[in-house]
């Protein structure tokens, strides 16, 4: 099974070490690739792409919270939220651009 998961050791400990079964590591590769592609490939349906951005919301959010409830506030807390800014200037910019497309 480790050949599947496609995650470092310290990867597994990571998320062993958040409470988290290590099924769930694999998961969110999976829905981080797929969800990536689906961002990149232009012309993919805007519904399909919204439902990307609120995936990774979602996740941002849950990793913030996870690290602070696990090992308390720190400044490596705050990395997911920064992710979720620059994601956040990403569909700004995608509706802008559907928006300057007519679309």
């Amino acid at each position: 099974m480790p050949a599947l998961t496609g995650h470092t050791e310290m990867a597994k400990e990571g998320i062993r070490h958040l409470g988290y079964p290590e099924y769930f590591g694999v998961m969110l590769n999976i829905f981080k690739v797929g969800g990536s592609l689906i961002l990149i490939i232009p012309k993919l349906p805007a519904r399909l792409k919204e439902w990307a951005y609120a995936g990774f919301t979602f996740d941002f959010i849950f990793a913030f919270v996870s690290n602070w409830v696990v090992d308390g506030f720190s400044a490596i807390t705050l990395f997911p939220l920064f992710v979720l800014l620059i994601l956040m200037v990403s569909y700004i910019y995608f509706h802008k651009l559907r928006k300057a497309d007519g679309v």
